[in-house]
């Protein structure tokens, strides 16, 4: 194992060099955070997780979120965490605006940030500022909002094969607003976002760190946290949101409550719910992906093999990587 000292260079001063963690749900992001900042808690530069994820940010969405309890927390402090109530709207803007000032108020502080990213968009805005898009008009919101989804996804695979490639079916906002900058513009969402693909990096003092899965592994992993998710009480947490309207209409979104919701309205069965919980999970790992190789090009990024590796043998390597 490496000296702890080693590590020691990721914070010295607000413009020291720092990771931010990105890799697939279920592959261990958030262990390895926890692992790297104990690791700093031993110097006179402790480091802090800050949470990029556009669901953990919920209130009572705790199990399906795959929020960090207190006992895998281990003491280490968590941000941007249990923000805002379930009818609450939370965007990337929100996150930024919550993010920026933390992470310069950390290092002012000689407390070294560590950036989770469960949200790869988040990540993305965070590491290379927001793509912005024309806002369309209320004409062109209402004419989206009254399509049905199978209509807008028709509509999206033939004005925009690759934002049909890389939305979710079931995301139906990322689906309307690609409909919507299209139809304000008349030209596809993905095409505009080639400027921000090639805009030069603007946080260069944020180290990316991804963590490479094999398909298969992760796909196991997934199905067994899932499994996991039901036995800690997912079913019986989403049915008292359910059942007391909590839910809003971007919280009802989450993967894990999303598809509890269609058995609690009698639309299927409790156990076709949780099958859907793991193929949509998958589903969603498998456009993580995506984003994970438009990150993979950024200067100076460190990317590990994680597999079933022990969450210290993945530090140790992220720590010798980063110093070199």
């Amino acid at each position: 194992m490496l000296a702890i000292g080693s590590f020691l260079s990721f914070s010295v001063n607000p413009i020291a060099r720092y990771p931010v963690i990105v890799g697939p749900t279920a592959g261990g992001k958030t262990a390895l955070a926890v692992e790297l900042a104990h690791r700093l808690a031993r110097s006179d530069q402790p480091g802090q997780i800050v949470t990029a994820d556009a669901y953990q940010i919920y209130r009572d969405l705790t199990i399906g979120t795959a929020k960090p309890t207190i006992e895998e927390q281990q003491g280490i402090t968590h941000h941007l965490i249990d923000l805002v109530d379930l009818k609450a709207r939370f965007t990337v803007h929100d996150w930024l605006n919550l993010a920026n000032p933390l992470i310069e108020s950390l290092q002012s502080n000689s407390i070294t940030p560590i950036v989770v990213g469960g949200t790869n968009l988040y990540v993305k805005a965070f590491l290379d500022g927001l793509f912005e898009a024309p806002e369309p008009t209320q004409a062109i919101k209402a004419q989206v909002e009254a399509m049905s989804q199978p209509d807008r996804r028709a509509m999206l695979g033939k004005v925009d094969p690759i934002a049909f490639e890389r939305i979710d079916g079931a995301d139906l906002r990322r689906t309307r607003r690609a409909l919507e900058v299209y139809l304000q513009t008349g030209t596809p969402i993905s095409e505009l976002q080639k400027q921000w693909e090639h805009e030069k990096t603007s946080r260069p003092q944020a180290v990316l760190v991804g963590l490479d899965w094999p398909t298969e592994l992760i796909n196991s992993r997934i199905n067994q946290r899932v499994k996991l998710m039901i036995d800690a009480g997912l079913v019986e947490e989403a049915r008292a949101i359910f059942d007391r309207g909590g839910f809003g209409d971007q919280s009802r979104e989450a993967i894990g409550y999303k598809q509890l919701i269609a058995h609690f309205e009698g639309r299927c069965t409790l156990d076709e719910a949780i099958e859907r919980i793991k193929i949509d999970t998958r589903r969603f790992a498998k456009n993580q992906r995506t984003w994970l190789k438009r990150l993979r090009v950024r200067p100076g990024s460190i990317w590990v093999e994680a597999g079933n590796r022990d969450v210290q043998d993945i530090a140790d390597e992220v720590v010798l990587m980063f110093n070199t």
